[in-house]
């Protein structure tokens, strides 16, 4: 049930036609897209100096910039940019529709046949997450591809690489036809700056058009354990069909053996079959009904589960033996005639009952994985992972993969409790709380590579509220923003770790937006750390910032206080306030309070104003800033008195950023300033 990230044909005013550098790199963006994605060279570095140990990083950064940030994980991660390696180092890049855009640190590895990149393992592992790209079919669908994984140059197991699940193309919802025309010839585009059906003549689009969501990943068991100063090689063999090989990271991992469950409903019993050659959903059925009858949870031994369709799930316990051991694997399935809520496929999810019908109480799902076969984004399809209402429950340590979204939740419902997952490789986005969520937690999840929004709360109709997305890592949302709160109450957005957002969004966003109600009472957002955040939009040619407040339904002015982020490397801006330009005399954004708050590179400005409205800033220090500090456009009158928009200096800002001149409320407006990139991060 995900949503549109459509913005308006306008968005807020390009008050200077000129072009510069900011709006060059997403003009271009598609030509570069198109020469990397063929397999044009890219510069060629070694790798790590002679007997320099494993580099490990937390979405590509040093592990002590984001200490007590993101989620706390099992596994290590290591960039392939950092690694030893004969193939040539892609990136840095923060263009849209190009592939070390998405690659986490916006850089990766690419391998030609023959080629390898081999990692240190930093700890003892026995087994491994590969994040890569390989092309698609040359008319969509994707290919497969060899990989040799060799530990200390004796062969472990060739994996074979997929990019089925991968490559999207033209505007939203998007296709899989690289040789598409444009879905919507009516919208307008950045790539003309027009309406391509209502232009005489024609424009030439070129095809394939905006290429998108080229990155999979992939896990592999050992066999056994190896040692810290272990070498793992990933090779492209020399025969390989694919043309290139892009390695991102490798993560590693000591997995637990798997977990046994003796006092339980074994789903075995019940007739699944764990090779996953028969369809199991049946069995899981007549699993959960006995569990309940005898008062018992749910065990999945170690295996491989097909189950094709939603299990209904509600005053029920089940449990994997691990998400490395226990999988539940489905096909999408088109149904005979589309459902009541507009669903024309089915796949594999738990779902709790419909909210309408009283929802479902006491669910607790733990210890699997969850993977899907959807491949296109159809909005009206339930085909996530986890659906439906489940109050007083909890979702913890499932891994989540080629779902349309990993969790979405339909309320009203109350205290659900989502930790210790990874969600990976989504059509849409990673989790979203929908209509009225309350009084629940999502925390220490790792999200990455999703197709929107990564962690949302979406108060459409009826407000989520008292709801806390604390600790979790998001890395590499293809469109839209790492974590984002489309209206609600009192909720709470902590100690957070956001990277990498590539178009059409920030790592947070507050929008009234999407017919969401009103922010009321206090909107915390308070200990996170955005880094190399905030993305070119396309439809209005600006760039956006760290953490993003856009003004579009209605206006914002709550109780909202932003204590103690970290925004590093901000692209363009660390701070943006914006309303729509059709509704920037109706709309504002008030008293939003800034407090003890560090800025360490932005490419503009640390705050860029274009609304009305007002905010306070107290211990605000700012570094390594590419234009002027406040980039202040109000409204656009630029009335005698000044910008619609007012800021107000309460002590401590250091830097410079918050000059006097600049008070309360100075017109400085550069509608897009240059971008000055900013040297990378480090100890404050």
């Amino acid at each position: 049930m995900s949503r549109s990230i459509i913005p308006a044909a306008r968005g807020p005013a390009r008050r200077q036609p000129h072009r510069t550098r900011a709006s060059v790199a997403a003009a271009v963006a598609l030509t570069t897209a198109l020469g990397v994605l063929a397999g044009a060279p890219a510069p060629a570095t070694a790798g790590p100096p002679a007997g320099a140990g494993p580099v490990v990083t937390r979405a590509g950064l040093d592990p002590q910039l984001v200490a007590g940030r993101g989620a706390d994980v099992g596994f290590i991660a290591q960039e392939a940019e950092n690694a030893t390696t004969d193939g040539e180092i892609i990136g840095p890049d923060r263009s849209a529709y190009t592939l070390p855009a998405e690659a986490s640190g916006r850089r990766a590895v690419r391998l030609t046949p023959g080629r390898y990149v081999e990692f240190t393992l930093p700890n003892a592992a026995n087994a491994i997450t590969v994040r890569y790209s390989i092309p698609d079919a040359p008319g969509g669908g994707g290919i497969t591809a060899p990989l040799e994984v060799a530990v200390n140059h004796r062969q472990v197991r060739t994996m074979t690489l997929t990019s089925q699940y991968a490559w999207l193309y033209n505007q939203y919802p998007f296709s899989n036809d690289p040789g598409a025309g444009l879905l919507h010839p009516d919208w307008w585009i950045t790539e003309c700056s027009c309406v391509p059906s209502a232009t005489t003549p024609y424009p030439r689009i070129p095809t394939p058009f905006r290429p998108s969501h080229f990155y999979d990943e992939q896990r592999l068991l050992l066999g056994r354990t190896y040692r810290a100063g272990d070498r793992v090689r990933l090779t492209v063999p020399a025969d390989s069909s694919s043309a290139w090989t892009v390695i991102d990271l490798l993560d590693s991992e000591l997995v637990a053996p798997p977990r046994v469950r003796l006092a339980a409903a074994n789903v075995l019993a019940f007739g699944a079959d764990p090779t996953g050659r028969r369809d199991s959903a049946a069995a899981l059925d007549r699993a959960i009904a006995f569990s309940r009858r005898a008062d018992l949870p749910v065990y999945l031994p170690p295996g491989t589960y097909q189950v094709n369709r939603h299990i209904v799930v509600d005053d029920v316990t089940i449990e994997g033996a691990g998400s490395w051991y226990t999988i539940i694997k489905g096909r999408e399935v088109a149904l005979p005639t589309p459902a009541p809520d507009g669903s024309v496929h089915t796949g594999v999810g738990f779902y709790g009952r419909d909210a309408a019908d009283g929802g479902s109480r006491n669910v607790h799902l733990a210890g699997f994985a969850i993977e899907g076969d959807v491949r296109e984004r159809i909005d009206t399809d339930q085909v996530n992972a986890i659906g439906g209402a489940m109050s007083d429950s909890t979702i913890d340590g499932l891994y989540l993969r080629h779902t349309k979204v990993g969790i979405w939740f339909d309320g009203p419902m109350t205290n659900v409790r989502v930790t210790g997952n990874v969600i990976v490789d989504q059509i849409a986005d990673g989790l979203n709380f929908h209509t009225g969520v309350t009084d629940s937690l999502v925390a220490h999840n790792f999200v990455r590579n999703t197709g929107d929004d990564g962690l949302a709360m979406w108060s459409e109709k009826t407000g989520n509220a008292r709801n806390r997305f604390d600790h979790n890592t998001v890395q590499s949302p293809v469109l839209a923003n790492g974590i984002a709160l489309y209206g609600g109450t009192d909720n709470t957005v902590s100690n957070n770790l956001v990277a990498d957002p590539v178009r059409e969004g920030s790592a947070i966003q507050v929008g009234s937006r999407f017919g969401a109600e009103p922010f009321t009472g206090r909107l915390l957002i308070t200990g996170n750390t955005t880094v190399r955040a905030g993305t070119y939009e396309l439809n209005w040619k600006i760039g956006l910032g760290a953490i993003w407040f856009y003004a579009l339904d209605r206006d914002i002015d709550a109780n909202i206080e932003v204590v103690g982020d970290h925004y590093l490397d901000s692209t363009y801006n660390a701070v943006m306030l914006v309303s729509d330009w059709p509704v920037k005399d109706l709309y504002s954004i008030k008293n939003v309070q800034f407090r003890d708050i560090r800025v360490d590179g932005t490419g503009t400005s640390v705050v860029s104003a274009r609304s009305a409205g007002s905010a306070s800033f107290l211990d605000v220090d700012a570094r390594n800033v590419g234009a002027v500090g406040v980039n202040n456009c109000g409204s656009f009158h630029f009335t005698p008195a000044g910008s619609e928009f007012s800021l107000s200096d309460l002590s401590g800002n250091d830097g410079g950023w918050l000059a006097p001149w600049l008070l309360p409320n100075t017109i400085t407006c550069d509608d897009r300033p240059p971008v000055v990139p900013p040297p990378p991060p480090s100890s404050w």
